[in-house]
């Protein structure tokens, strides 16, 4: 958003209530709780603990009587001239590293195995002694950043990046595995992978007849090669990527939806280009589609992608509102999980920080029902991004679609109550919503109605009580509100001025005339 194609959206900005910065800020909090959650499902490093499931010429070797050995014994197996007892050493060293419980990865890098081990990984003349060696550094570069770095500052890199070509599919996938592991370290561990040039391995491998497991490991790497930022990932090589991840979006694999939804979530995580060469592979509506469907870890990184794009350009937002997505974003403002909800309202907020037209369409969809909902009964994050799309509205909209919001919505009353909410940042962007009302009600001639409004709902209890709050922007704000629209007046001219209903709506000045048709004029 601070690039210069930013410009179109800063003007009247994304979250224009206050500025760029605190939607900076917003957005890197809530992709900080959504990767919180992407742990629990997603591990961006993973160990191969299990012999059972491979479907490898070790498969039969791991069922004959396992060879005990200590360390010592392993190292010095490991480096005997004698292929048998090198083989053993090698994979006794690998089934002490693929123990399930505190592998002893430090113990054995301490005894130099992982030299050893990358010579291995280039004797193509033994396959199977080749694959242990990978399996034993997959599972050391899953450790610690230390850990990590000491596969990688062995030149193991290079060396896995050439077994992408190997004949033996196990041996390919677990060197994807390994680099895996590597990228998903770091920004630098990330870009050493690569520097190798491994998105040219990666494009090989992906054909119709890549079996399941191996497009997994895949897909994985993939969007480890796309995350991390300070630095991002250099964009030239990443982009080759994005048209595979969008063709991976049509998957029925849970796996490689989740993760070719988290890789696109981390590209748009970005400036307005990346956003567009995104748009531009045809992935938002094959995103949108997934939003509807019944597995959280699909629809987690798809929000996330989507909600990213949204905070581009207005024509990047009208791409999303054109394949669907707006009914789709209703449907999840109800969801049983509170991130989806929250991130749900976050991008609603989004829309509704656009052009009056894109506020249209997010009032047609129906969303400030749901947004009325999450406000009265969300928890107190999704509060917030839901207080967030209705001061945006109040922000960007006409007239008319910000009277909507107190008259066929009933938006008001469980805004100001929100004016109770413990964080600060939350009764500020209430109070911002606020201000924008009595700015609109002057021009119509409604401020004493609205101030009744207000005052009946138990605002102005709640402004006052905010004079004293700890935060020195909310009791200014709070002050600043009371001092300017509400004063002690004649208690005959307030009944006067009570809102009146007619046909069952609340009017600011039943005493004013209607709008013309083509809108307020002031």
């Amino acid at each position: 958003m601070n690039k210069s194609d930013a410009n179109t959206r800063q003007g009247h900005y994304k979250a224009n209530t206050l500025n760029a910065q605190e939607s900076r800020m917003r957005r890197h909090e809530v992709t900080i709780e959504l990767r919180k959650s992407k742990k629990e499902d997603q591990l961006f490093k993973r160990r191969n603990i299990n012999d059972e499931d491979l479907t490898s010429p070790l498969k039969e070797i791991n069922g004959q009587s396992p060879v005990l050995l200590s360390v010592d014994e392993i190292v010095a197996a490991m480096n005997s001239e004698d292929p048998e007892r090198q083989f053993v050493g090698m994979q006794q060293a690998r089934k002490m590293l693929s123990r399930e419980r505190n592998p002893p990865i430090d113990l054995m890098i301490g005894h130099g195995i992982v030299p050893i081990c990358i010579r291995f990984l280039q004797n193509t003349s033994n396959t199977i002694l080749q694959f242990e060696a990978a399996w034993a550094l997959t599972n050391i570069a899953s450790g610690t950043s230390d850990q990590t770095r000491c596969v990688i500052e062995q030149n193991a890199v290079p060396h896995f990046i050439a077994l992408l070509q190997s004949k033996s599919l196990n041996l390919a996938e677990q060197a994807v595995w390994a680099l895996g592991n590597i990228a998903g370290d770091g920004p630098a561990a990330r870009d050493i992978v690569i520097q190798h040039n491994v998105i040219d391995g990666l494009l090989r491998l992906i054909n119709n007849e890549t079996p399941l497991s191996f497009l997994r490991n895949i897909v994985w790497l993939m969007s480890n090669l796309c995350r991390n930022k300070n630095p991002s990932p250099p964009f030239e090589q990443v982009k080759r990527l994005l048209p595979v991840l969008s063709q991976l979006l049509v998957s029925q694999d849970i796996q490689v939806l989740a993760d070719a939804c988290w890789a696109l979530s981390y590209v748009t995580d970005d400036e307005n280009s990346k956003i567009q060469a995104v748009v531009d592979t045809d992935a938002v509506p094959l995103l949108v589609r997934l939003l509807q469907t019944d597995e959280p870890s699909i629809i987690v990184p798809a929000l996330r992608s989507v909600g990213n794009i949204v905070t581009g350009t207005d024509q990047q937002t009208d791409v999303v509102i054109a394949a669907g997505g707006l009914p789709k974003l209703g449907l999840l403002l109800q969801h049983s999980k509170g991130n989806i909800v929250k991130e749900a309202a976050w991008t609603v907020s989004n829309i509704t920080a656009g052009n009056q037209k894109q506020i249209q369409a997010v009032i047609d969809a129906g969303i400030f029902q749901q947004i009325r909902h999450v406000l009265e009964k969300g928890d107190f994050k999704a509060q917030k991004e839901a207080a967030w799309a209705v001061t945006n509205t109040t922000t960007s909209g006409t007239p008319e679609q910000i009277v909507d919001l107190i008259e066929k919505y009933k938006i008001l009353k469980p805004f100001i109550d929100l004016l109770e909410a413990k964080d600060p940042r939350t009764i500020k962007v209430v109070q911002t919503g606020l201000s924008n009302l009595f700015a609109l009600a002057e021009k119509l001639g409604g401020t004493e109605n609205l101030c009744l409004m207000v005052e009946e709902l138990g605002g102005l209890d709640k402004l006052e009580a905010l004079q004293h709050h700890e935060n020195v922007e909310v009791y200014k704000k709070a002050y600043a509100l009371i001092d300017t629209y509400f004063s002690t007046g004649d208690d005959e001219a307030e009944k006067e001025l009570a809102p009146q209903e007619v046909n069952g709506a609340l009017e600011f000045n039943a005493t004013q005339p209607k709008a013309p048709e083509g809108g307020y004029t002031f």
